[in-house]
């Protein structure tokens, strides 16, 4: 690509890249707000699920302590087994139950720090039963304290159960939920970045399609203007000779008339080539199927040209088998006439063009061979492009000839290559499928392009 496109084509990448970089953001955000949700909803659920667990375990044994103190006698300890202290076994096994006495005094709780919770009596005996969480010592608990009223007063028990467990089971969810939440982001981050490349890759094909269009259509345009300078020019010098020399017969001006007339088919061919050019880049030429014998073709294209051969004095050989096939007659005699037309320009005098047409398993095969200096091996795919033409072509080319006949091979669904001649010389094979295909309107690949 030129130097002028490159700019463009950086911007276009930048955006492609910041465009990428956006959609897999928000893949990865997307993914981080429904893992917060999923992550908050099932923290939310566990932990209140133990703290409804815990909390019926406390209100288990606070029902038990405060059948036991509604039917003491009096205040005080009694004798006998008692429900106040720490359980062991049961469904409140590791609970402890104090009972605050209307008087202040604390039955069960062997002073320990921090018990009763004096904030949780002091709700008890407004007559609610009241339920929190605290540290004792370092180690969390979840007190419950519900107040008893009998005659002689309010009484409140209160029991503590210990949050250990249920604290290291939420504190594993949490890590659980923070690494698989984190691998699950960086994941679906790469898989965004890997999905988001993919989804641009039409619209990075079609960005690169536009610039190799606009780049060959600069050097089309440029290629264009250089074939036509010269002969322009040759008919312009002719012009003015004639001019200067108008009194003069014609027959004594010189070979103005005859410079002009070969430049004016130069002009003419060359005219030919790039309408037929603009209308395959167009998508307006279609293939015109039907069944041909590529033997007959290749034969009546070769008695064309035998003229044109003989007058450089080169020999045209046709060597023919039936080779039935499925194809448009007009473009397949053009193939066969561009690729004779090559191998004469390219033979010297009494040299021999070889043209060969062979039947092969669900192809046909037309083989010209010429009598020239052959192609160099790096060139061999050059000769298919545009405008190309070796440092040594002979005069009269337009450079677009093998470019249009591989259009026509690859039109048909066949293949075209530039080898080494047997004999010397360069040698052209192009294999053509037999079955019909369908008719395609000038394909958006244009011409100009080596064979496949």
């Amino acid at each position: 690509m030129s130097a002028a496109s490159g700019p463009p084509a950086t911007a276009e990448s930048a955006l492609l890249r910041r465009t990428r970089l956006r959609l897999m953001l928000w893949s990865g955000g997307l993914t981080l707000v429904v893992l917060l949700i999923l992550g908050g909803a099932v923290y939310l659920t566990v932990s209140r699920a133990l703290a409804a667990g815990g909390a019926a375990v406390l209100e288990d044994r606070v029902t038990d302590v405060a059948r036991y103190v509604s039917r003491l006698p009096g205040p005080g300890p009694r004798p006998g087994r008692s429900p106040i202290g720490v359980s062991f076994g049961g469904r409140g096994s590791g609970t402890l139950a104090v009972v605050v006495q209307p008087d202040g005094t604390v039955l069960g709780a062997d002073e320990l720090e921090g018990i009763p919770d004096t904030s949780g009596i002091a709700a008890a005996r407004e007559g609610v039963v009241d339920i929190r969480t605290a540290d004792l010592g370092g180690i969390p608990v979840r007190i419950l304290s519900q107040a008893v009223v009998r005659d002689d007063g309010t009484y409140v028990v209160q029991v503590v159960g210990e949050r250990v467990s249920e604290q290291r089971l939420l504190d594993a969810l949490t890590m659980a939920l923070l690494v698989g939440g984190l691998t699950a982001l960086l994941m679906a981050s790469g898989v965004g970045y890997v999905y988001a490349g993919r989804a641009l890759v039409p619209i990075r094909d079609a960005m690169g399609r536009r610039d190799e269009a606009l780049r060959r259509q600069r050097e089309f345009t440029a290629n264009a203007s250089h074939e036509l300078r010269t002969p322009l020019t040759i008919i312009r010098g002719s012009v003015d000779d004639l001019r200067r020399n108008q009194a003069e017969r014609v027959a004594d001006v010189g070979d103005a008339l005859d410079d002009i007339e070969v430049e004016v088919s130069h002009v003419t061919a060359l005219v030919d080539d790039l309408l037929l050019l603009a209308r395959t880049d167009a998508g307006a030429l279609e293939l015109h199927l039907e069944p041909i014998d590529l033997a007959d073709v290749a034969t009546e294209g070769a008695g064309a040209l035998t003229a044109m051969a003989a007058e450089r004095e080169v020999g045209i050989v046709v060597d023919p088998r039936p080779a039935p096939m499925s194809g448009d007659a007009l473009r397949i005699r053009q193939l066969v006439t561009i690729l004779i037309d090559n191998a004469v320009r390219h033979s010297p005098a009494q040299g021999t063009v070889l043209v060969t047409v062979r039947p092969e398993a669900g192809h046909v095969s037309l083989i010209v061979d010429d009598a020239g200096t052959g192609i160099r091996p790096q060139d061999r795919q050059l000769v298919f492009e545009r405008f190309w033409r070796a440092d040594d072509a002979p005069h009269g080319g337009t450079g677009l000839g093998l470019a249009i006949a591989a259009w026509i091979v690859e039109r048909h669904g066949g293949t075209i290559e530039a080898l080494d001649a047997s004999g010397g010389g360069a040698r052209f094979y192009a294999r053509l499928p037999t079955a019909a295909l369908e008719s395609r309107a000038g394909a958006a690949d244009g011409l100009g392009q080596p064979a496949r």
